[in-house]
């Protein structure tokens, strides 16, 4: 089955459908695990893996340092999907799929909310992938303005690959998680407009966030409403290289200028931000992207798109509904309390991507259970430690992070938990094919290439997942590309322990398995031993 086989039975039939649909249900779990999503899900013929380098069943062996992209699923996660799916088999045989299906996303949306201590008034709308959640959030805001909005998306240089197609109402891909195949960057019937995007980088020499964020947001917003079209806001938290924008300040004066013209919604797809801020979004009546699949380590991918009440009314009374819509959602991906949009929808249900959210939610309610004080904790300890390695490094030059002022709201992610870094060959940046490369033979086993003594194959043999380079672009300038360590929520929820010492010997374990990292990288440098490494498009920058 393809990664766009989602379309594992066609639109209700009166007759059969949900026997069809329950045969579904006995697909080999792998399989439905990388179903009902688009194709940067399928697995390599040969290797069995995505293009991030993660397969569809746990591989505890390799390392995973790369949550910013994407993460191997954990034992936990998988059991839980085994068993999630055997329960909705036993269900199913005193209901129909669709309404025992239906129910189960109804409960996950309450257990989401309880992990993330929001309330009631908040709905969720389950998606295959965050940028999917781009595409609803585009048509939640057109019935929330009244009018097609013009999307401004502030990071959009940090952002997904997708955005710059969902940002105005275009297809993303070849093929939507639903199985239609449509034409990549063609206009999605009924959604397509305009979009403005706004980078973050700075335009001066060096890596850092632009200075004038702030006033080239009010800029664009001022001059879109000038010319007559409401704006969707899609603001950053966090971006890939771990910044956040606009500041407080701003998102103030933008609800006292333009009250009612402006739709916010939050792009914190990273899921890098603490509870209180993401409820303090929602308070505000902004809509949040999120995903199980990037900090808290679920399979890729997990989309949602979380609503506050106010706007959730306006939506259910939605009349004229964008026809092109249809391809990117099923009844069962709205709330059971949006009863007039959910009727308009197939009974469509996306076996993929629940299971690939309970994985999550698998890994969600664990980070959770641990203690905030020890959440802070190791990430604090964690953040210093690779600072401090990555500093000590003469082929790596750290990124340093955005200055920023803590608040209460950040809770445990005051700290960093994305580390940027460059590779230097001779004191000068790595080309964005070497660095490219050496991310493709991080996740493989080198040791024949590295050779050397026993310790440096060992070294070089471990496969270590870390983050997609990220490429960083200037008028004028040669362009240049970043890797990334990533702290994710599993590296917290390993490390505990009740017993204090063990947990201390945990998180040095944890930063014992990153020096190797760093280690390997020293080698692949050292030794220029990538240029075999097979090129994998989804790998790439």
């Amino acid at each position: 089955m393809s990664a766009g086989a989602s379309r594992l039975s066609e639109p209700d039939r009166a007759s059969g459908g949900s026997r069809y649909r329950l045969r579904d249900l006995f697909t080999p779990l792998d399989t439905l695990l990388v179903s009902g999503g688009d194709p940067r899900l399928a697995l390599d013929p040969k290797d069995r893996v995505n293009g991030y380098g993660c397969a569809a069943s746990p591989e505890p062996e390799i390392w995973n340092v790369g949550s910013s992209t994407a993460s191997t699923i954990s034992q936990a996660a998988y059991d839980r999907a085994a068993l999630a799916r055997e329960e909705l088999m036993h269900k199913c045989l005193f209901d129909e799929v669709e309404i025992a299906f239906d129910a189960r996303c109804e409960d996950m949306r309450d257990e989401l909310r309880g992990h993330l201590q929001l309330p009631p008034r908040v709905d969720v709308v389950f998606s295959p992938s965050g940028t999917d959640s781009q595409l609803h959030a585009l048509f939640l805001a057109r019935a929330v303005l009244g009018a097609r909005p013009v999307t401004i998306v502030v990071g959009a240089d940090q952002t997904g690959s997708g955005t710059t197609h969902s940002a105005r109402g275009h297809h993303f891909s070849a093929m939507t998680a639903s199985g239609f195949a449509v034409r990549k960057d063609g206009a999605v019937a009924g959604l397509a407009g305009a979009s403005v995007a706004l980078p973050l980088l700075e335009t001066a020499p060096g890596i850092a966030m632009r200075a004038d964020a702030d006033a080239a947001v009010l800029h664009a917003i001022e001059t879109t409403i000038a010319h007559g079209a409401p704006v969707l806001l899609q603001i950053m938290d966090c971006s890939k290289l771990g910044w956040r924008a606009p500041s407080a300040a701003c998102l103030d004066e933008i609800a006292r200028r333009w009250p009612r013209k402006v739709q916010i919604v939050v792009d914190a797809c990273q899921a890098r931000l603490g509870r209180r801020r993401l409820r303090s979004y929602l308070d505000r009546g902004y809509m949040v992207l999120m995903s199980g699949s990037k900090f808290f380590g679920g399979p890729a991918f997990s989309g949602a798109l979380l609503v506050p009440k106010v706007l959730s009314r306006s939506i259910d009374r939605v009349e004229g509904i964008a026809p092109g819509i249809f391809d990117y959602a099923g009844r069962c991906d709205w709330p059971m309390g949006w009863t007039a949009l959910r009727s308009r929808f197939d009974r469509r249900p996306n076996f993929g991507q629940w299971l690939r959210w309970e994985a999550a939610l698998a890994e969600i309610g664990s980070y959770y259970a641990v203690s905030g004080a020890f959440r802070a904790k190791v990430l604090a300890e964690l953040a210093a430690g690779i600072d401090s390695m990555i500093a000590l490094s003469p082929s790596l030059r750290s990124v340093p992070p955005t200055t920023r002022t803590a608040s209460v709201d950040d809770e445990e992610f005051a700290q960093t938990t994305i580390f940027p870094f460059m590779l230097l060959r001779g004191g000068k940046p790595a080309s964005i094919a070497e660095t490219s490369a050496i991310h493709r033979a991080m996740a493989r086993d080198m040791n024949e290439e590295i050779g050397g003594s026993a310790a440096d194959r060992q070294v070089a043999a471990q496969r270590c997942l870390i983050g997609q380079p990220v490429r960083l672009e200037r008028e004028d300038e040669a362009p240049q590309a970043v890797l990334r360590l990533c702290v994710g929520a599993r590296h917290v929820t390993e490390a505990w322990s009740p017993d204090a010492a063990e947990r201390q010997r945990n998180v040095q374990h944890v930063l014992d398995r990153i020096a190797q990292v760093l280690v390997k990288i020293e080698l692949l440098l050292d030794r220029g031993a990538v240029a075999a490494v097979p090129v994998n498009s989804a790998f790439e920058v």
